[in-house]
């Protein structure tokens, strides 16, 4: 959930390190295609074979998505040992840099293929719940500023992926978020209203889950700030988070148990779904 208020997607990441990553990604997208019709498969011959879904492998042999660390493991049986050996050398050359692309290119990855996303947002609106008013004034305030184009590249990117919660009708999507951030009416009136109608739309979603949490709160577990979780298919848990031009992907189970404990806790802290709907609805009734 870019994750999300950024969804990686700073102003940073389209410089020399942005540019190389992408470079090598699509480097590794291709040699992936390569080994694929070598083996006389088709996108959505390998993927079950992979335990991926075929738009990932897509993604992935396109160089828009960053390739997870066993797919090389999971595509011997398929290609083959040489073809194995090959993609684990091609994902270890892949360029790495501080930075957020690299980041956030596997958390997508993690995203598309979880079954479980929950995100808690202290600082702007999850992305994958920003109507696209509010998705032009998030990324118009960015400094240093991006170029026309990069806005709207940034924009179209953001709008595709919110499809999530439409193609992806059997994860389930938690979201937590600050009542300050509807408050603030970041763009104004308009861009408010516009946010809290894709909000009450989006929480009429079965797989969607919505709380608020209230302005005042005695109690608060998520004084450590904003956080995502994934759980894979294999039903693991992934955590990721987000800062000013830095981010990180969680995977060692104790730090990753800490994050549950706390979003679990802060869904007891927050609004039910039900008073959220009720709040919103308020609130979109103000003038």
């Amino acid at each position: 959930m870019t994750a999300d208020s950024g969804d990686g997607a700073r102003s940073g990441s389209a410089g020399k390190g942005g540019a190389e990553l992408s470079d090598s990604l699509k480097t590794f997208g291709a040699v992936l295609k390569a080994l694929r019709e070598e083996a006389g498969l088709t996108q959505e011959e390998l993927a079950p074979r992979v335990r991926y879904s075929a738009p990932y492998i897509a993604k992935i042999e396109q160089g828009k998505r960053y390739p997870p660390r066993d797919l090389s493991g999971r595509a011997e049986e398929p290609l083959g040992c040489v073809a194995s050996r090959v993609l684990a050398a091609a994902h270890r050359s892949l360029t790495r840099r501080a930075g957020l692309a690299s980041w956030f290119q596997q958390w997508a990855g993690i995203e598309e293929e979880a079954v479980s996303l929950y995100a808690y947002e202290c600082r702007v609106i999850p992305g994958l719940l920003q109507p696209e008013p509010y998705i032009r004034e998030v990324f118009g305030s960015r400094l240093p500023p991006l170029t026309d184009k990069q806005l709207d590249d940034q924009v179209m990117a953001r709008l595709e992926r919110q499809r999530l919660l439409t193609e992806r009708a059997n994860t389930a999507f938690g979201f937590i978020i600050e009542q300050a951030l509807i408050e603030r009416r970041t763009g104004g009136d308009d861009v408010t209203r516009a946010l809290i109608d894709q909000l009450l739309d989006r929480a009429r979603h079965r797989n969607v889950e919505l709380q608020i949490m209230p302005l005042r709160k005695s109690s608060h577990a998520g004084l450590d700030g904003s956080l995502y979780l994934a759980e894979t298919s294999q039903n693991q848990w992934v955590g990721y988070y987000e800062g000013h031009d830095s981010s990180g992907l969680l995977t060692h189970p104790q730090q990753v148990s800490g994050m549950l404990q706390r979003y679990g806790r802060m869904r007891s802290q927050a609004l039910t779904s039900e008073a959220s709907v009720g709040l919103l609805e308020q609130m979109r009734g103000a003038p």
